[in-house]
């Protein structure tokens, strides 16, 4: 069975080709020990509902939603020809209500794959008919939650306790792609994102839903030699466009490799200005130092015209014939671009590696003062994981604080949800999943943004480990 990701470019090669790539795939070595479906990323192999949930301390009164994060799981897996990211998407969800933690869910979306291998038909609704794993991101929008995924994979709409519903290109609004990461206007309630299609290897698209959950604007931009854009980033003005040294690979692809995309020293790295209802041809091309970034923090205009965007700036990725992501160091960066001299200066604000940074997102696209990441070990071993701490940046004042979990209690993504009457940009709650890895369960941990190094004012205790995934949200109850 031809991958996700080869199955989506077939457009743009020869039928030949894709027969040598699937024969050299078919004969590819399945390694000793996969790092990917072995250790913490063992995947879990049933979906659970469970409705009692020990909790130490106390659950702020105020949080009444649900902490939802989606990551790959594969439910069949071939070690010979399988990528961290490509694998089925399962989300993990605990429901918050009145100090209470009324239970956990794990469902995996149903993609045409996930949904055979259950016995079950297909979900409804039209998709990506090349493509419809959805493993990357899950959120809340128009009163609806959407899991979501890149290179042209289309939403999938999920319920209240995490069934899919449909695939759904929001209504039919959607023609090309979307993206992984979308970014929320909180003025204007739009969604901004800039997509790519594995198929489509000379342009992307800026895409905007609005806030009824329809989209408005899919605007092409040019670019060359199919680059991976993970991410973007939206100002008062522009969406930020991230050109990078990553790009698809024919050579990848013909070995068999299951990801065809390499880092590649000749293509031009570079950040893109387009004003968020301007033409893609009048995007402002800015020059940036070679490296890859998988996520910014967040962005803001300054008095004098340039934009400020906040980032972890990996020195490479995907060089080698790599199961996951492979840099050797990821520190915290602030890059300045000039749109005049169309250039970017890059200042690194904390040399420590760390990735997943997140901001209070009412501040995003605006000036803003504290950024917060989860720390990595150098040489971002996402395989092997050891990171045991949280960053808390005080980009204003400078330096940072450290919440240290312990040794064997490994954190991912922390959201920041504001705190309701709140007033100072760091006045409410984080929360994300923590793995204690010496009895292999999982605690949804709540800290006081305000008293960042302190004890957890509340921990959910899950009593099964759940891998390490991507990314997470609160959703609040409507």
């Amino acid at each position: 069975m031809a991958s996700a990701v080869e199955t989506l470019i077939r457009g743009v090669v020869t039928k030949g080709v894709m027969k040598v790539a699937e024969f050299n795939r078919d004969h590819r070595k399945a390694p000793a020990s996969h790092p990917y479906l072995t250790g913490i990323h063992t995947p879990m192999e049933a979906e659970l509902s469970l409705d009692t949930l020990r909790v130490t301390g106390s659950i702020p009164a105020d949080l009444d939603g649900r902490y939802i994060r989606i990551g790959p799981n594969p439910i069949d897996p071939n070690p010979a020809a399988y990528h961290w990211f490509l694998g089925d998407g399962m989300v993990h969800g605990v429901r918050l209500k009145d100090g209470k933690a009324l239970w956990y869910r794990n469902r995996w979306i149903r993609s045409k794959s996930v949904s055979a291998a259950l016995g079950e038909p297909p979900a409804p609704g039209p998709r990506n008919e090349r493509f419809d794993t959805v493993n990357t991101n899950v959120l809340g929008h128009a009163g609806q939650t959407w899991a979501i995924v890149e290179a042209g994979g289309f939403p999938v709409r999920i319920d209240e306790e995490l069934n899919t519903i449909a695939h759904d290109p929001f209504g039919g609004t959607l023609h090309y792609a979307f993206s992984a990461h979308p970014h929320l206007d909180p003025d204007s309630g739009e969604m901004h994102a800039i997509c790519y299609k594995g198929d489509v290897q000379d342009r992307i698209w800026h895409v905007v839903v609005d806030a009824s959950g329809k989209v408005v604007r899919e605007e092409p931009v040019a670019v060359s030699n199919g680059p991976m854009i993970h991410d973007c980033m939206i100002t008062k003005n522009y969406v930020i466009i991230l050109d990078l040294p990553c790009t698809f690979s024919m050579k990848a692809l013909i070995s068999g490799h299951p990801f065809p995309y390499r880092w590649n020293a000749e293509h031009k790295a570079r950040v893109g200005l387009l004003r968020r209802d301007g033409k893609g041809s009048d995007t402002i091309w800015c020059d940036v130092d070679p490296c890859y970034v998988f996520h910014p923090c967040n962005g803001y205009e300054t008095q004098d015209g340039k934009v400020i965007l906040d980032v972890c700036a990996h020195d490479q990725m995907f060089r080698p014939d790599a199961a996951g992501p492979d840099s050797n160091r990821v520190p915290f960066e602030r890059w300045t671009i000039d749109p005049s001299a169309q250039n970017v200066t890059r200042r690194v604000v904390d040399e420590a590696s760390q990735e997943f940074p997140r901001p209070n997102e009412d501040r995003i696209g605006k000036s803003y003062r504290y950024a917060y990441a989860m720390s990595l070990p150098d040489g971002f071993d996402a395989a092997s994981p050891n990171q045991s701490k949280l960053f808390k940046h005080d980009l204003v004042a400078g330096g940072k604080q450290v919440h240290d979990f312990g040794a064997g209690h490994i954190p991912g993504e922390f959201v920041f949800v504001p705190r309701k009457g709140g007033e100072a940009e760091d006045d409410g709650w984080l929360m994300g999943y923590v793995v204690n890895t010496g009895d292999e369960t999982t605690d949804l941990v709540i800290l006081n943004a305000l008293d960042f190094e302190g004890a957890p004012v509340a921990i959910v205790h899950i009593p099964h480990r759940i891998p390490p995934g991507f990314h997470g949200n609160w959703v609040a109850s409507n």
